[in-house]
């Protein structure tokens, strides 16, 4: 025995009779609905970390303090959990225009209900496409059109960000890898020196890491290396 609403409703569906069931995603004011505002939101949380390592500064940044620290030979020091919060703070920083100009263009209109959600979408685009295209190598760009077998494009507008992201990605690590060489050079030459003041006194035994630490830290104190690293990253950007 079945239930009549039940019965009702079945045979509406097997007759092809259309159900008056609608979403929408803007308020009687024309602004967008919260609920919609809140999935957007938790979206976007959700998707934050990867589009925080592709699109802004954070992996050049991260990099180059990771390298820093093994030319130290301090592998856990500092810890993986410091270098990732300044190299966000110091993302942060850099990104600070660009992600003032998203909210102008496309964030702001879009919750005063002045543009639906595919127009901010693409108007917030073109700002992180303008960052990236700005420290993006043409060499890497065309390198990633040829890997698709597309045409290269025309214009620095023309780059799909299908390409572009990778592309600017190999170039960041391309530049945090320069930066860490330069930045091994000193302490390599401390290890040599170490290494071969070790080996005249026959103390062969002894790792020359433990005595070059101490003067690697004097030097690094000495000469501010913190400070010039940052420097250099944030003068990287302008």
């Amino acid at each position: 025995m079945s239930a009549p609403g039940l019965t009702v409703s079945v045979a509406n569906l097997l007759h092809g009779i259309p159900l008056g069931i609608s979403i929408d995603v803007n308020g009687p004011d024309g602004e967008p609905n919260s609920a919609v505002l809140l999935l957007i939101a938790v979206t976007l949380l959700s998707v934050a970390p990867a589009l925080l390592l592709m699109m802004s500064s954070f992996t050049k940044i991260f990099v180059v303090l990771a390298l820093t620290r093994n030319a130290l030979s301090t592998p856990m020091i500092p810890p993986n959990q410091v270098l990732a919060g300044l190299a966000l703070f110091l993302s942060m920083f850099i990104m600070a225009p660009v992600l003032t100009e998203i909210n102008e263009v496309a964030i702001g209109p879009y919750t005063d209900g002045s543009i639906d959600f595919q127009e901010a979408l693409d108007a917030g685009a073109e700002p992180l496409r303008g960052f990236m295209v700005a420290f993006t190598r043409e060499e890497d760009i065309a390198l990633m059109h040829r890997a698709a077998d597309i045409d290269n494009p025309t214009s620095p507008e023309a780059v799909p960000l299908t390409t572009l992201v990778p592309a600017f990605m190999l170039s960041e690590l391309r530049a945090a890898f320069i930066i860490g060489f330069v930045i091994f050079i000193p302490f390599l030459i401390i290890d040599l020196v170490v290494a071969s003041a070790l080996m005249s006194m026959g103390m062969m035994m002894l790792p020359p890491v433990m005595i070059s630490l101490p003067f690697k830290i004097l030097l690094f104190v000495l000469v501010d290396g913190w400070g010039l690293i940052v420097t250099a990253l944030v003068g990287s950007y302008t």
